[in-house]
């Protein structure tokens, strides 16, 4: 797929059938690993990327870093690829729509918008302009020339500003709307992600989080979930490792935690692979 409209293309197919795994580089090296072990497509992580630049998650990345990293993203493997470009980076409509279009001249084959805005303590908006929001970013990705999946993302539930009732509200709308993709993450139980999964008509994106990280990609699927994805998580597990490491050489003067490194060897052919060499 070294062609950018063959990627989009796949990038629409993969969502038209079946369920598949979308893992969430926050690098170069990131995205070719994942790449040589497997994946079919890839999505940017807004919280992995911050971590790199030494900053939080929530509103402190520009849309100038993240275009400039997804378009890295982009290049560094063969795969299509997705950007979490949480609100868009604007409040209003017309401004969220010209996100869309920079995000194709970037090479992405889609993107998520979240109906959340990135001030303090991150309210929702209000629900008719979150639904004109996405309808905005809608008609942008209906006006490129080749497929652009736009993913709706209702974040009130992980974020506490609203209820899975008004989550369901507010997916029905965005489906109405003509996004392609709907998405509430970490929904509390199984039997939300069922409510979720009824309520509209479009495939629904999982977070293999919370309580549905109990649950195997063959038991989403069968529920009727077309795209797993895992966000921060895989780049908070690099983190996690990174702190175990340095508190037993700091605390304890014990180097024995490198042991669990991988070999040298072993991530330069990996890399190599990944980026299609």
């Amino acid at each position: 797929m070294s062609q950018l409209s063959d990627r989009h293309q796949h990038f629409w197919d993969l969502h038209q059938a079946g369920c598949f795994v979308i893992p969430n580089p926050w690098d170069a090296g990131s995205a070719r690993l994942m790449a040589a072990t497997g994946a079919q497509a890839l999505a940017t992580t807004s919280a992995g990327f911050a971590f790199t630049l030494g900053r939080p998650d929530m509103g402190h990345v520009t849309r100038d870093e993240a275009l400039d990293h997804a378009a890295a993203i982009v290049a560094a493997t063969p795969l299509p690829v997705s950007g979490d470009f949480e609100n868009g980076f604007a409040d209003e409509p017309e401004a969220v729509a010209e996100t869309v279009r920079l995000a194709r001249e970037a090479g992405l084959s889609g993107c998520s918008i979240e109906d959340t805005q990135m001030t303090e303590s991150n309210p929702a908006y209000d629900f008719d302009l979150a639904v004109d929001r996405i309808a905005a970013a809608v008609e942008a990705a209906r006006s490129l020339n080749d497929p652009f999946v736009l993913c709706a993302r209702a974040d009130g539930v992980i974020n506490g500003s609203y209820d899975m009732e008004e989550a369901i509200e507010r997916i029905a709308a965005f489906d109405r709307a003509g996004a392609d993709l709907i998405y509430v993450p970490l929904v509390p139980d199984v039997a939300a992600l069922e409510r979720v999964l009824a309520a509209v008509s479009k495939p629904v994106n999982a977070l293999a989080g919370g309580a549905l990280a109990q649950l195997s990609v063959e038991e989403l699927a069968a529920l009727g979930t077309r795209r797993i994805s895992v966000g921060s998580l895989i780049a908070r597990m690099t983190h996690a490792a990174t702190l175990r490491a340095i508190r037993a050489i700091v605390d304890d003067g014990d180097f024995g935690v490198f042991a669990e490194a991988s070999g040298g060897l072993g991530i330069d052919r990996l890399l190599e692979q990944g980026a299609g060499a």
